[in-house]
C-alpha cells in the first residue's frame, strides 16, 4: 500500500473511488449522500494528499490525470481489503445498503432477476442491484470494478478470476412450429440450408458453431444479430429462420412461443454456465454473501439449469 493510501481513512478512499468513477461532483454527491461543497473540499484534501490534481476540467467535464487513472484499479482493491479487515465476521445482510452490479442476459433478467429481488427484499431490504447486459469477454469490467458479478458461458474461468459452475447444457436449434425441419434429426446440410438469427447479448451463445463450420470451409447465413431473446423468438416464430440456443432456454421458450427445437448431433459442444468475479472481491464478506445468494436463487429456480454435476458446487 502506498504512503498516500496509508494516510487516508477508509471513508476518504471510498469518496475518492466514487469521484474517479463518476467524474462529476453533483453525481458523486448524490451517490455519497453528501453535498457538492463538501465534496469539493474533500477533493482538495485528496489532491494535496496525492500531490496531483486527480480530476481536471476539460470543457464541461472532468477527466482523470495519469496518476488518477493508475489509481482506479488498486484503489478498489485497497477498499475491499480494508473492509474485510475492519469487519471480517460482522457482516449482516439486513444492514447492508450497498449496490451490487450484476451482468447477465435478458433471459436471466426476465426469469431469474425477479426471484433474486424477491429474496433480497426478505433478507437484505437495503441492498440495490444495478443490472446490465453482459458482453462477451468484458472481463476488464470485473477487474476494474465496473461490475461485481457476471453469469456467462465459459469453458473455464480465466486467470485472476474466480467462478462457480451453475451447470452444463447443450446447444439446440429452435424453429417455428411446422417448419420444414420439424421433427428431423438435423445434419450439417439441413442446418446450413436456412437463414439464421444470432443472439449477441448476454454472453457467447454460438460462436463455437461458426468455428466448427469454418473448419470444414462452411459458414451460416446469419441475417439478424439481436441482443435479446424475446426479439429473436418473435422473428423465428414468424419466419423460416433458425436460432441456436442452450437447451434449457429452448425448453422454456417453447412454452412461451409457437416454436420447437431439434438437437444438433453433428456438433459436440457442452455449455458450462458460470457465475464469475475478480480476485479483488474474493475475500470481501459482502461480495461473498451476494454471489452465494445469486447461486442459490439460480439453482432453486425452475428457469435455471437442473442438470449439473456434483462438482458444480465448488468455487474455483
Amino acid at each position: 500500500m502506498s504512503s498516500s493510501f496509508a494516510s487516508l481513512s477508509l471513508t476518504q478512499l471510498r469518496t475518492l473511488d466514487v469521484l474517479l468513477e463518476l467524474r462529476n461532483l453533483s453525481h458523486a454527491a448524490l451517490r455519497l449522500d453528501s453535498s457538492q461543497s463538501v465534496l469539493s473540499r474533500q477533493l482538495a484534501n485528496l489532491r494535496e494528499a496525492f500531490g496531483d490534481p486527480l480530476l481536471v476540467r476539460q470543457g464541461r467535464e472532468f477527466v482523470l490525470t495519469e496518476q488518477a487513472q493508475a489509481l482506479v484499479t488498486p484503489l478498489k482493491q485497497v477498499i475491499v481489503d480494508l473492509e474485510a479487515l475492519s469487519s471480517p465476521d460482522r457482516f449482516r445482510p439486513e444492514n447492508c445498503s450497498r449496490t451490487f452490479s450484476l451482468a447477465a442476459s435478458d433471459y436471466v433478467a426476465e426469469y431469474i432477476l425477479p426471484l433474486l429481488m424477491e429474496r433480497l427484499d426478505e433478507v437484505a431490504p437495503k441492498v440495490a442491484v444495478d443490472y446490465v447486459t453482459w458482453q462477451p469477454r468484458r472481463f476488464d469490467l470485473l477487474a476494474g470494478g465496473g461490475l461485481d458479478l457476471a453469469t456467462t458461458m465459459l469453458d473455464d474461468a480465466p486467470p485472476e478470476f474466480h467462478g462457480r459452475i451453475l451447470g452444463e447444457d447443450r446447444p439446440v436449434c429452435v424453429m417455428r412450429r411446422f417448419h420444414p425441419l420439424s421433427g428431423k434429426t438435423l445434419e450439417g446440410n439441413d442446418y446450413l440450408a436456412w437463414k439464421h438469427v444470432s443472439i449477441s447479448g448476454g454472453g457467447d451463445k454460438d460462436s463455437f458453431i461458426d468455428r466448427y463450420l469454418q473448419q470444414g470451409g462452411h459458414s451460416r447465413d446469419v441475417r439478424l444479430y439481436v441482443p435479446f431473446y424475446a426479439a429473436a423468438m418473435r422473428v423465428v416464430s414468424n419466419s423460416d429462420m433458425l436460432v441456436t440456443l442452450p437447451e434449457h432456454i429452448a425448453v422454456q421458450m417453447s412454452e412461451l412461443y409457437p416454436v420447437e427445437w431439434s438437437t444438433l448431433p453433428f456438433i459436440e459442444q457442452r455449455h458450462r454456465y458460470w457465475v464469475i468475479w475478480h480476485q479483488r472481491t474474493q475475500h470481501a464478506p459482502a461480495h461473498r454473501w451476494f454471489r452465494n445468494l445469486v447461486y442459490e436463487v439460480w439453482q432453486e429456480s425452475n428457469f435455471g439449469i437442473s442438470r449439473f454435476t456434483s462438482k458444480s458446487n465448488a468455487e474455483h
